[in-house]
Parts: C-alpha cells; structure tokens; sequence
C-alpha cells in the first residue's frame, strides 16, 4: 500500500487526485499540504496547513517515508503579478522537491505542468518559460520516477467560476475544440485519472514528460 504527500489538492485537478487516493483501496495514507483548509476529513487523511510555502523548515517530518508524491499546485495566468506567479510556479516547486527527496530519494513523483512548457527557459511566454524552468529543477533533483504531465485546454466537468474570460470562451468552444482538434483538450476528470494511476505505474523509471495526447491515451 502507497503512502501519499500531495499539494494543491484544493484546486480543481488536486481535489479529483485527492478523493482518487482516499477511495483507493492501494492507498494507506494521505499527506496533503496546503495553504487553506479544505474543511474535510477522511481517516486516512492528515491535512497540513501551511502559509508559507517558501519555507517549509516547520512541517519536515511530514515529508518521511512516502512513496508517492503529486504536485497539483499551480495559479492561473493573469492571477497574480508575474513576480508572484514565477515564486509560485518555479520557487514553491523546488523547495517542495528539495524536502520530498531529501526524505525519499526513490519517490514517484507526478508533476502537473502545461503544454507549451519550454525546458530551454526562453519562451516570451511566462507560463512557458516558468514551466520549463520548474521541470528542469525536478529533473535535476528526480532519482526515481519522475512524470511530467503537459495537458493542453483541461474541460472542467464540475461546473465552476472560470478565472479569467479566455476560460469562459474555452468552456463555450469546448464541443467544437473536442469534435475538430480532440487531442488539444482533456477533462478535469481525465486529467486526473491519469496523475493518479501514474503515481501506481510499476513500468516507470527516469523522466517521462507527457503531452496531452499521451495523458489521454493513459485514460
């Protein structure tokens, strides 16, 4: 049985992955961090809220002996100041990282990214480059299995407050982008099934880096 430490199970793909390990009979524990309480409780469930995500010195021992970890934290374009959204996207993965192997050098780890995702770190794109830049640090650290999923457009199936207006057109377009252009979207639903089951993947070794269609195909 898999012992779990996963963040950004309060947003849309963390939630899915979260509720995935806790219906799991291959799931014996469950170590979420994050910055807000979800208000939920589940007997395998050991919920850590924590501000300060550049410092995670106070909540360490948290960190030992687990087998699987899922990255899900993340911030949608045009959220936040760009300084704010690189400290987010590159900082927060690579303090994160630095203790999950520090404490379990074998770990599989899923990292959800973004297509588009620039490993050279040159893209005029922030999200692009920051992406890039945060897979560069994992690779560098990863002495287990490493999953790098790069989803394109991901369909929302719960209904929900899209962030910004390109999502809301996005949401409306959806029908047509799946009937012409299937592999340049994936469902919440989807998206999230497949970082689960990776997580459980007895064929992985190194970095594997998965574009949309090939997240689909593990669907």
């Amino acid at each position: 049985m898999k012992r779990i430490i996963i963040t950004g199970a309060t947003g849309m793909i963390g939630g899915i992955v979260l509720r995935e390990c806790l219906n799991s009979s291959e799931v014996k524990s469950v170590t979420s961090l994050v910055r807000k309480s979800s208000g939920f409780s589940h007997p395998k469930l050991t919920e850590i809220v924590h501000q300060d995500f550049m410092d995670l010195s106070s909540v360490s021992q948290y960190f030992r002996n687990q087998d699987v970890a899922y990255y899900c934290l993340g911030v949608y374009t045009g959220q936040v100041p760009d300084d704010e959204f690189k400290k987010i996207t590159v900082d927060y993965t690579r303090i994160f990282a630095d203790l999950v192997y520090q404490n379990n050098p074998k770990i599989t780890f899923c990292f959800l990214s973004g297509a588009g995702a620039d490993p050279k770190e040159e893209s005029k794109m922030s999200f692009a480059r920051y992406k890039g830049m945060a897979e560069n640090y994992l690779i560098s650290k990863a002495s287990g299995p490493l999953y790098l999923l790069r989803p394109a457009y991901i369909y929302p199936v719960e209904p929900r407050d899209e962030p910004n207006f390109s999502y809301r057109l996005m949401r409306k377009l959806y029908p047509l982008l799946k009937l012409v252009y299937p592999s340049g979207a994936i469902t919440s639903e989807e998206l999230s099934g497949a970082i689960f089951n990776l997580g459980f993947s007895e064929n992985g070794s190194g970095v594997t880096i998965l574009e949309n269609k090939e997240i689909k195909q593990l669907t």
